[in-house]
């Protein structure tokens, strides 16, 4: 039964591929590189800001770098909520129930309307405690708090656009917003040096620059999402016509999100913690680590493109009772993901000081920033499965096992390793990066144990 409020079939049409038939291999790639391009896209934000940031200085790129974190710890809890709207909408498509999926995207809006009530405040009057934690210099908070403050006053648009652009893809529709993607970036990638610098005619703002053309680029996003959305130009059209609020719907979002939830945020708690490691070593040291984290993300995006691809085909194909296809999807994806890394890697190590001075100049930032960067590679061999096969079953539900490997990964392996190496042998700093790359491995490895067992093929939500 079509729901009150849906496009017409004739509107429709182009959105109306079912996902789980035909082939496997070719549903992944038509999924995933809209998604490839809208995860680098996201990923350029933080990356644009670090390049011109970097001219400002080592205080400046570790102000950010921090300050960064911090705002990606409260993102990932908005994504993990994300996540559990993913869940659910897809397999409501896969069964056929768009009227479902309708439903479960108003909730979801209703969901972000509260997070967003809980973060301006928190951005507004918390930005410079926040920073003192990590013993950094006074320059270093002076720089990553106006970086902070502006960031968490507009995490309410980046709510909203996260929830958006997660229904459309799971949905099936990535298309719509990579294309949004694209044009706010745009703007972003324009708009950065002149409000970082004060070109022509615009104030000179510093880091704060960078953090308003954030906020700028990703209203322009919500706005253009919003507009799609309620004129039915992607697969599902809303309305808020009879809208209630239904606290078992709310509850089942939030259930299946609150492990995706506490996985992202202790991801995000745990490179606090690292960091903390890496300051008593300087700002360079600090600067050196923020670069080679912006040149990680790109190498990863390959993973977390067909990782959510592999995810929503899974959601769709289990919504169809057709666990077989589910479980090919998230192979096939893996085996992807592993030969572009190790392309990555071989890069990395010919090219490593080309590629960090791209964020920056100075010598000694430069030459520790690459030796982080070959580290690494150690486990970027391995390392791609992890956020693939962690995609794949967040994708259809399953999120407390991947929540179990971040957590044991990083306090069983990667932060002892790290604080051991670090202070207790002669690698010094170099320790806290081995520490990283092993933990890679370690998380690695019980996820694909875990996602060949395949008792996430009975997970219902």
């Amino acid at each position: 039964m079509e729901e009150v409020g849906e496009s017409p079939q004739t509107s429709a049409d182009r959105f109306d591929r079912d996902w789980t038939k035909g082939s496997v291999v070719g549903n992944l790639l038509s999924l995933s590189w809209p998604l490839m391009i809208g995860h680098s896209l996201n990923m350029i934000g933080p990356t644009i800001d670090m390049i011109w940031v970097g001219r400002l200085g080592a205080a400046a790129i570790a102000g950010v770098g921090i300050s960064g974190m911090a705002v990606m710890m409260v993102n990932s809890l908005m994504m993990g909520l994300a996540m559990g709207t993913r869940a659910i909408i897809a397999r409501f498509i896969g069964a056929g129930d768009s009227a479902g999926a309708n439903h479960v995207a108003r909730q979801a809006f209703i969901v972000c309307a509260g997070f967003s009530l809980v973060m301006v405040p928190i951005g507004m009057f918390l930005a410079e405690p926040i920073l003192a934690v990590f013993g950094v210099e006074a320059d270093v908070i002076a720089e990553g708090a106006a970086y902070m403050r502006i960031m968490l006053v507009g995490s309410a648009g980046m709510a909203f656009w996260t929830m958006i652009e997660g229904i459309m893809q799971a949905s099936g529709d990535t298309q719509t917003p990579m294309r949004i993607a694209v044009l706010f970036r745009i703007v972003h990638v324009v708009l950065c040096p002149f409000l970082i610098f004060g070109w022509w005619i615009f104030p000179h703002l510093g880091v704060s620059g960078a953090a308003v053309t954030n906020v700028i680029s990703q209203g322009l996003g919500l706005v253009l999402g919003f507009w799609i959305f309620f004129s039915g130009r992607t697969r599902l059209r809303l309305t808020m016509k009879n809208l209630r609020l239904d606290t078992a719907m709310i509850w089942r979002i939030v259930r299946i999100g609150i492990p995706a939830t506490i996985g992202g945020m202790q991801r995000s708690f745990g490179n606090i913690i690292l960091m903390w490691f890496i300051s008593p070593f300087g700002t360079v040291a600090v600067a050196a680590h923020t670069i080679c984290q912006r040149v990680e993300m790109f190498v990863m995006m390959p993973a977390m493109g067909l990782g959510t691809g592999a995810g929503v085909l899974a959601g769709q194909n289990l919504g169809a009772n057709q666990p077989a296809r589910a479980e090919k999807s998230g192979w096939l994806a893996a085996g992807v993901v592993e030969c572009c890394l190790i392309c990555f890697s071989g890069a990395i190590l010919l090219w490593a000081e080309q590629i960090i001075s791209i964020f920056g100049t100075e010598p000694e930032v430069v030459e520790l920033s690459a030796t982080f960067l070959r580290i690494a590679v150690a486990g970027f061999v391995v390392f791609g499965l992890e956020p693939v096969l962690m995609s794949c079953l967040s994708g259809v539900g399953d999120t407390l096992p991947p929540m179990l490997t971040t957590v044991l990964s990083f306090w069983l392996i990667q932060i002892p390793l790290a604080y051991f190496l670090s202070n207790y042998t002669t690698l010094g700093v170099y320790g806290v990066r081995w520490g990283m790359a092993i933990g890679m491995i370690g998380a690695a490895v019980p996820l694909v144990i875990y996602f060949k067992i395949g008792r996430w093929k009975r997970k219902k939500v």
